[in-house]
């Protein structure tokens, strides 16, 4: 059987006129846990040109994810924040969410409520992030129980620090609860609501992020670079986060340099703001705002227009505050209602997606006694993301 494509299942919330028509594509027509050199080649263009890709009703072991997550990267090994180790101590924000398979430590079991003999764990105790513990800000507990929710993280899979971003992550739903949809709130000022199903995966495509960018901002992020903090995860354990889940307040709350566990400079991330595409030669706004510490601006190229230009002799930001804002201001406008794609999942979809492409957010909230239970797989890649070339600078800035 040939492999079939048909469009994701958009919500009526999108807004046609802007979401990238090309992103997400339903495959058919080929399991995923067995695919051929052949197949597989088709299905790795297809990822890096729609960005997700959703599988029905798969059927997938540990093994199979593992092989499959590490084919787009076979040089690559340990999951993406390091084998049994979510940013270096129990410190890090991201330590409660993960439980490892035990035969295959490079696949996660992630979820809510209390899941037994799992695949060799005898019992786990999940629990799914709720921006109650993370935002500076919470809906009461009366709009919650009425429905209201909000994103949890905006998001790159990634350690930020030492190990390169994964390119691909594989997300696996075994267990998925029916329940109310929700209403996952802003919170911002502006009334932006998006109505989601029940603990969703919401996406929005880097590209479009920096597609609908004004001219002197789509230079400005074509010349910069971010500087991540070491141990980013462990840095912003004490912060709170904003009510849209897309970066961190600023009240002086992270964690000083040698309050943070031993590091390294040579091992500290600096990355464009920009990702090329290796397929399509697109440009992809990626940038995980929470851990993003420095801007690095380079000048306008030789020959380009001043006028409007922001930075145009180039800059260094380190001033946490005026680095968060600029990102905020470029990175907002594709988290807008219109352009999120909140997945509705069903038991045994696996939805594979260019880690590299787009950003993700957790949304929503369950009760303890809702069981979630849902494998990832994302691989620390063998290599960083490549930036814009000369070409793309002199087109853009």
């Amino acid at each position: 059987m040939a492999i079939e494509l048909a469009p994701l299942p958009v919500p009526p919330t999108v807004d046609l006129t802007k979401f990238n028509p090309d992103f997400g594509r339903e495959v058919k027509g080929v399991k995923p846990g067995e695919l051929t050199d052949e197949q597989f080649k088709v299905i790795s263009d297809l990822l890096y040109t729609h960005g997700a890709l959703l599988f029905r009703n798969a059927e997938l072991t540990p093994e199979q994810q593992y092989a499959l997550t590490k084919a787009f990267d076979p040089a690559s090994e340990s999951y993406g924040h390091g084998n049994n180790k979510t940013g270096s101590e129990k410190k890090s924000v991201l330590h409660p969410d993960l439980k490892t398979i035990p035969r295959v430590p490079q696949v996660q079991l992630i979820g809510n409520g209390t899941v037994y003999n799992h695949e060799g764990l005898a019992e786990a105790k999940l629990k799914h992030p709720s921006h109650t513990s993370f935002h500076k800000t919470r809906v009461s507990p009366e709009d919650e129980a009425a429905g209201a929710t909000r994103f949890y993280r905006w998001h790159i899979d990634a350690a930020l620090y030492d190990l390169s971003p994964p390119k691909v992550t594989t997300l696996y739903g075994i267990e998925v609860p029916g329940g109310k949809r929700q209403v996952c709130r802003y919170d911002d000022g502006t009334g932006d609501e998006l109505p989601v199903p029940l603990g969703t995966t919401a996406f929005v495509d880097g590209k479009t992020m920096f597609d609908i960018l004004p001219k002197e901002l789509k230079s400005l992020a074509v010349r910069a670079r971010v500087k991540y903090s070491p141990h980013p995860y462990v840095w912003m354990a004490p912060a709170h986060a904003m009510p849209t889940g897309l970066g961190i307040e600023t009240e002086g709350l992270e964690l000083s340099s040698d309050e943070l566990p031993p590091w390294d400079e040579s091992k500290v991330k600096v990355m464009p703001v920009l990702w090329k595409n290796p397929v399509t030669g697109n440009l992809h706004f990626q940038v995980h705002p929470c851990g993003a510490a420095e801007l690095l601006i380079a000048p306008l190229p030789e020959g380009a227009s001043k006028e409007g230009a922001l930075y145009p002799d180039g800059a260094h930001l380190k001033d946490l505050k005026e680095v968060r804002e600029l990102l905020y201001k470029m990175q907002r406008p594709a988290i807008a209602p219109g352009l999120v794609y909140p997945h509705d999942w069903k038991p045994k979809d696996l939805v594979l997606f260019h880690n590299r492409g787009l950003l993700h957010s957790v949304v929503g909230a369950f009760s303890p006694d809702q069981v979630r239970a849902f494998h990832q797989c994302n691989l620390a890649a063998s290599d960083d993301p490549v930036g814009p070339n000369d070409e793309d600078v002199k087109k853009w800035a």
